[in-house]
């Protein structure tokens, strides 16, 4: 009989992450998030640590693992307290893109500040009229000379205000047919004609959501990441790595949670004993536990998938993870929640936030409905429901 078990190295990176980011913790970040702050002395010492570019090839900085080192990372981070949704999207979205299609010259530019986090990236691909069919994206890139002009919209744009850059999807040609052109553009955030709003937001993070304008902003050839001709492939080189660590992302929050209500639940004593002993709450917490053991092991083997370069197998699993992770979060916290009874909606036990946190990952980065139409279509043969 054989066990499933992470390799020693994977183990031992989780160790590290974990005992860093205890230094900081729930208090730090909601502190920051409350007060208008940044989380950079964190960022930047996992950056410092080699923890952001885990995935990314050593010669830039990186680490040389994959995206289930990234992955472990970006939970271990959440389940202290600390959800870096950046993780998500810098070193594993656009890292992974330009680490896979990118010039040498470009490697060399933006590989290293990815990894120690100095320079980091952010991503625009949502639009306010498409949504999520990326084929109806109507920001677009035009030649002209030898540079390129970009106009567009873009919307529910994270860390904008963190980031040097940003990798814009954007579409360069219609041939009627409605299919998108992706071409993937490297933008300065601080480029004429780039603008970019904040999103008031309920979530209680320091990372914020941007609406982004690009108004004749203006790029030079090298701006291009990959071929210009290269299709769905190389943006879903970066999607499927974000959906991988979007479902470690909800597993770790979920771990905190329950982490949460299992410490409260053993200490509250009502009529003598422990609330915990209770089935009542004990019940689903133990669910709780069984659904974000099965959502990790679902996300572990997405990694092992897209790691071993199998990316349709990888979308698959990924997809399945992101869907499960996100479901076990949203129960973890509600869980939470409840065990804590009135102290639960309180900022002094800190539960109450996780909540809406919880909740964005069953919409973000893919909304679960859209997962149930993949897994209908691809897995199941269904016919197309959309």
């Amino acid at each position: 009989m054989s066990t499933y078990t992470e390799s020693d190295e994977r183990l031992e990176l989780r160790k590290a992450v974990r005992s860093l980011a205890s230094a900081y913790g729930r208090e730090y970040f909601t502190e920051k998030a409350r007060s208008g702050e940044k989380t950079t002395e964190l960022w930047l010492e996992i950056g410092k640590q080699g923890f952001l570019g885990t995935n990314l090839p050593e010669e830039y900085g990186g680490g040389g693992g994959g995206i289930g080192d990234t992955a472990a990372v970006c939970e271990e981070l959440a389940a202290q307290g600390c959800p870096l949704l950046l993780m998500v999207v810098s070193p594993a979205i656009c890292g992974t893109i330009i680490g896979r299609y990118g010039t040498e010259a470009q490697k060399q530019k933006w590989l290293p500040g990815i990894c120690d986090g100095t320079g980091t990236m952010a991503f625009a691909i949502t639009e306010p009229d498409a949504g999520t069919n990326t084929h109806k994206i109507t920001t677009t890139g035009r030649k002209d000379g030898d540079e390129w002009v970009l106009n567009g919209r873009k919307v529910w744009i994270s860390g904008i205000d963190e980031a040097d850059h940003v990798l814009v999807v954007a579409r360069v040609t219609d041939d009627g047919s409605g299919r998108v052109k992706p071409v993937l553009f490297v933008v300065p955030t601080d480029a004429p004609g780039f603008e970019a709003h904040p999103i008031p937001m309920e979530i209680v993070s320091p990372e914020r959501q941007f609406q982004v304008f690009l108004d004749d902003v203006r790029l030079p050839a090298d701006a291009v990441v990959g071929n210009e001709d290269g299709g769905l492939d190389q943006l879903f080189a970066g999607l499927n790595p974000e959906r991988i660590m979007a479902a470690s992302f909800s597993t770790g929050l979920a771990r905190f949670a329950l982490d949460k209500a299992t410490a409260y639940v053993k200490e509250r004593e009502v009529w003598g004993v422990p609330i915990g002993s209770h089935q009542g709450l004990a019940h689903p917490l133990a669910q709780s536990k069984i659904e974000i053991e099965l959502a990790r092991l679902m996300t572990q083997k997405a990694a092992a998938l897209y790691d071993a370069g199998l990316d349709s197998e990888a979308g698959e699993a990924a997809n399945m993870a992101k869907y499960a992770a996100a479901e076990a979060a949203c129960d973890a916290a509600d869980r939470a929640v409840q065990a804590h009874g009135g102290n639960g909606i309180t900022q002094e036990y800190g539960v109450a936030g996780l909540l809406v946190a919880a909740r964005a990952g069953r919409i973000a980065p893919v909304s679960r409905e859209m997962i149930l139409n993949y897994i209908g279509m691809h897995s199941l043969g269904l016919p197309k429901s959309y």
